[in-house]
């Protein structure tokens, strides 16, 4: 696993946009803890907020009886996971192209990407070093 450390990304949960989404880290708590993030869609500032914790956030709260360290994962890290798990071959993007998730797509400036998610005509994309949100299936 890389190296955290500031200007590096990593996937946080944006508490403005409700989603887990790349962010790119401000500072440090100490040498393996993020203590602020900027999220990479709405350039807000924030606490490091783990994306495995995000959905226990929104139940009910209890109070955690041991502090195990939880495992954050870099973007750079989470693109290579999922381009060597999958088998399909790369499309070009094209804004007029459909795309589902888990396609791979080869984009002119960003290189090649993997679909996470797909929303309405919006893909979220993880490249190499960033995730970025796309228009698809543009009529």
């Amino acid at each position: 696993m890389s190296q955290l450390t500031v200007g590096k990304d990593v996937l946080s949960y944006c508490t403005k946009c409700k989603l887990n989404l790349g962010h790119t880290i401000v500072a440090m708590k100490d040498s393996k803890h993020i203590a602020k993030v900027k999220c990479n869609t709405c350039n807000t500032i924030q606490s490091f907020k783990d994306p495995s914790q995000s959905s226990k956030q929104n139940k009910t709260r209890t109070k955690k009886t041991s502090t195990a360290p939880s495992k954050v994962v870099s973007v750079s890290d989470l693109w290579m996971e999922k381009m060597s798990n999958t088998k399909k071959k790369s499309t070009p993007y094209a804004m007029d192209g459909k795309f589902t998730e888990g396609d791979i797509i080869d984009h002119v400036k960003f290189g090649p990407g993997i679909v996470e998610k797909v929303v309405d005509d919006k893909i979220e994309v993880i490249f190499r070093h960033e995730i970025k949100t796309l228009v698809h299936n543009k009529q």
